[in-house]
């Protein structure tokens, strides 16, 4: 483990064969962000937003074996700008009258370099894809276990492909922020 609180792959791996971190997790919601980066205008300006209702749960098996699922609603987005939310939930983007929320079902929870490789499923509208990427993780004096990670998404992936003369960019990152405590 670092000063920081960053756990090291192989101070995590530790953790996750004595059986300390075994059991069931939930996500705290309140100390937890999901937000959303992108560019428009042909990437001149930045969007940037975040999903006020998030909600999620893991399970570390006795084995060290880590699966999960985090939720977001979808209509819970908030940039600062009430039209851009009302079109960002609009058919054009999410279709939250259809698809209200986004899933990722995390599979495997692996330690690697200075954190976890986590994989799994992500599911925006009706389309589900694989998606693998590079997280950090902390646990700090308070029992918690947080878990920080950039995922770059190309939106027309999930059929999000509205984009006026090309001016609104496929490529988003999505930033994670989450904690979760043991039940």
């Amino acid at each position: 483990m670092t000063e920081s609180g960053r756990m090291t792959a192989s101070s995590l791996q530790e953790l996750l064969r004595d059986g300390k971190l075994a059991g069931s997790w939930a996500l705290d919601a309140a100390a937890s962000e999901i937000g959303l980066k992108s560019k428009s205008m042909w990437g001149m300006v930045s969007v940037k937003g975040v999903f006020r209702q998030v909600t999620g749960t893991g399970t570390v098996s006795a084995a060290g074996d880590v699966t999960g699922t985090v939720t977001v609603a979808a209509g819970s987005v908030n940039t600062k700008i009430k039209k851009r939310d009302e079109h960002l939930r609009s058919a054009d983007f999410f279709d939250v009258a259809n698809y209200p929320d986004f899933t990722f079902a995390a599979e495997q929870v692996t330690p690697s370099g200075e954190g976890v490789t986590v994989t799994g499923t992500l599911t925006v509208r009706d389309r589900t894809r694989p998606l693998t990427f590079g997280a950090t993780v902390s646990t700090p004096d308070t029992g918690e276990i947080e878990l920080d990670a950039e995922i770059q998404v190309n939106r027309s992936d999930y059929g999000m492909t509205w984009s006026p003369m090309r001016m609104a960019s496929m490529d988003n990152t999505i930033t994670i922020h989450a904690v979760f405590t043991h039940t």
